[in-house]
């Protein structure tokens, strides 16, 4: 396969015959789908499912992340021509990924969706699949680890974010993207002792008992010493990891709901991405996500 197979490639999204391999398909035609993967919902034989959720009513500031999945599936058609650069694997080839989807949810019944999220996240872990959540706002984390913990056990969590997003609120049914963690850590989703946030860069009197690597510090450390670290925090124990895009410093990304200043460049954070890779799919890890907001 090669790039002269654009010539024959179209809507591979309902046309692939494989979910494996690199895709040719021009990135200015066809229907749009995350990595062009096969959109379905049989997961037989599968290894990994990438979901949107585009929901963003749990957010304190400025919304528009329920338009991230759509915005996400269309960026990632300039990617599936070549593997992810520095790494030593290629996922598409090695992985059987498709695109499950958006979870279908009412807009107006903004109390149903914790529930409806668990229950859709529950559906792909019964098939034994991992999942990838394409946000949406940060909260969807918290249905989305309930799923998790109920068949893994307490969770580490590795996520990078300007916010711990642990900040008191015991009103467990209250739908909050800056608090879910807090809960997730009370209910003992999260093991706070081998988990671990990474660019925080506000200010949290008790971030309860989770290892902190602040900004300054991914700056001071460079890549290389915060993966070591983060691998040495979490060893293998089955891991959720969440980057929330406020990770990043608003000049790159300029649409977040809540800006930072003084946050990760684009380079740093791929490179933390691509030296954390070592021993993800099947090493411990079993999950992730992506919030827009």
């Amino acid at each position: 396969m090669a790039l002269s197979d654009s010539k024959t490639q179209i809507d591979q999204a309902f046309t692939s015959q494989d979910d494996k391999g690199l895709s040719f398909e021009n990135a200015f035609g066809g229907a749009t789908s995350f990595l062009r993967r096969r959109y379905t919902k049989d997961l037989s034989g599968v290894d990994l499912a990438v979901t949107g959720i585009p929901f963003d009513q749990a957010v304190t500031n400025r919304p528009g992340a329920r338009f991230g999945p759509r915005a996400i599936r269309e960026a990632s058609s300039l990617q599936p021509f070549d593997p992810p650069y520095g790494w030593d694997i290629d996922p598409m080839s090695l992985f059987s990924i498709v695109d499950y989807g958006d979870l279908a949810f009412d807009y107006a019944d903004v109390a149903a969706f914790p529930k409806r999220l668990k229950q859709h996240i529950e559906t792909i872990l019964k098939a034994d699949v991992a999942s990838i959540a394409l946000g949406g706002d940060h909260y969807i984390s918290f249905p989305i680890l309930q799923a998790y913990a109920e068949k893994y056990g307490p969770l580490s969590l590795l996520q990078f974010d300007a916010h711990s997003d642990t900040w008191p609120d015991d009103q467990m049914d209250r739908i909050d993207h800056g608090t879910m963690f807090y809960k997730a850590v009370k209910l003992g989703l999260i093991d706070p002792e081998t988990s671990v946030q990474v660019g925080i860069r506000t200010h949290n009197a008790d971030t309860l008992g989770v290892h902190i690597i602040d900004a300054r510090a991914v700056e001071e450390m460079g890549a290389a010493a915060v993966a070591q670290k983060i691998k040495a925090i979490l060893g293998n124990k089955p891991t959720y990891l969440s980057f929330d895009i406020d990770c990043l410093d608003p000049a790159f990304a300029p649409g977040t709901g809540t800006p930072v200043w003084g946050g990760a460049i684009l380079a740093a954070g791929g490179l933390n991405s691509t030296r954390y890779r070592g021993n993800q799919y099947g090493g411990g890890r079993c999950g992730g996500g992506v919030s827009a907001i």
